[in-house]
């Protein structure tokens, strides 16, 4: 009994998944050059300006570019095919991506936390200014990267669209800031939008490392209505229960399962095949991509037979 695949619907789902990676590694790519082209730019300003809140945001900046060119270079080994080392491909190369960005994230905001402190304690004068003309300059290059991402799939795109939206509230501020301060004298208003803009980036942060770490450790994704599906499959003629099932995710967005199931006796051999293919069709309206389908009979009880 070999294992049969539903073979025109799979192809199209490869299909779909290579065209979107291809898309993906562009946006990536494109993200990474105009994050490092601007974070010189920024660095600059930031001194000409002496703003805490733009010259930490230019380092932070850079590490962001350096973070996006390894998660650029995880995201196309992600898409590699299996092979001898990789019995499920690459796939999960990509949430590692998500994970290295989202802690990075996690520290440069402890980081901001701690400058906007110092300097809320020893308020310095800013130039305005400056500040002003390079927030408007921020907000505009952080958007079109934003624009770009904002499609995205994959937990590592969402990880840097996030990132993305978190430096555009950051100028932003840094905008509302600088008018403030061109009008009234209150140079502990820098520090206290660098603080407020840190306290937002770890929270959104948490909640992606939550979501990778739930992948990494084999939960069953919570896109799944696992009830929904068993009974589904339940339903399929010439089946009498499953058990032993195990769903899990590779990278988020493409699930695997297995799972064991008793046969009614009426059902011949030459129906197994059958059975196994309508096991396999359900599967994929779940995002399910491979399925691993152990048949039994009444004849022999498998010992895992607890649901």
């Amino acid at each position: 009994m070999g294992q049969g695949h539903n073979h025109s619907n799979h192809d199209h789902h490869s299909h779909d998944h290579h065209n979107h990676s291809t898309s993906s590694s562009k946006n990536l790519a494109w993200a990474f050059a105009l994050n490092l082209s601007f974070s010189i730019l920024e660095l600059v300003g930031g001194i000409f300006s002496n703003s805490i809140a733009i010259i930490s945001d230019a380092f932070h900046d850079f590490g962001d570019a350096l973070s996006l060119a390894l998660v650029w270079y995880l995201q196309k080994v992600s898409t590699k095919p299996k092979d001898l080392y990789f019995d499920y491909g690459y796939k999960r190369f990509s949430i590692l991506g998500a994970l290295i960005i989202s802690v990075l994230l996690s520290v440069g905001s402890i980081f901001m936390i701690i400058e906007s402190v110092k300097r809320f304690i020893t308020p310095e004068e800013t130039k305005a200014d400056v500040m002003f003309v390079l927030a408007i300059i921020g907000v505009v290059v952080n958007g079109a990267a934003m624009i770009r991402l904002n499609h995205g799939k994959s937990l590592t795109e969402k990880a840097v669209f996030l990132h993305f939206l978190e430096d555009i509230l950051g100028w932003i501020a840094v905008l509302i800031g600088s008018i403030v301060m061109m009008y009234f004298q209150l140079p502990w208003f820098d520090p206290l939008l660098s603080l407020a803009i840190a306290l937002w980036i770890l929270w959104n942060a948490y909640g992606n490392i939550k979501q990778v770490m739930t992948v990494m450790l084999q939960a069953v994704p919570e896109s799944i209505d696992r009830q929904d599906l068993v009974s589904r499959w339940e339903k399929i003629k010439g089946i009498h229960s499953v058990h032993d099932i195990k769903i899990w995710s590779l990278d988020g967005n493409h699930h695997v399962a297995s799972l064991h199931v008793l046969i009614d006796k009426t059902v011949k051999l030459n129906e197994f095949q059958k059975v196994k293919e309508k096991i396999r069709k359900v599967a994929l309206d779940f995002e399910i991509i491979h399925t691993t389908i152990e048949l039994e009979t009444d004849a022999e009880q498998c010992e895992l037979h607890s649901k």
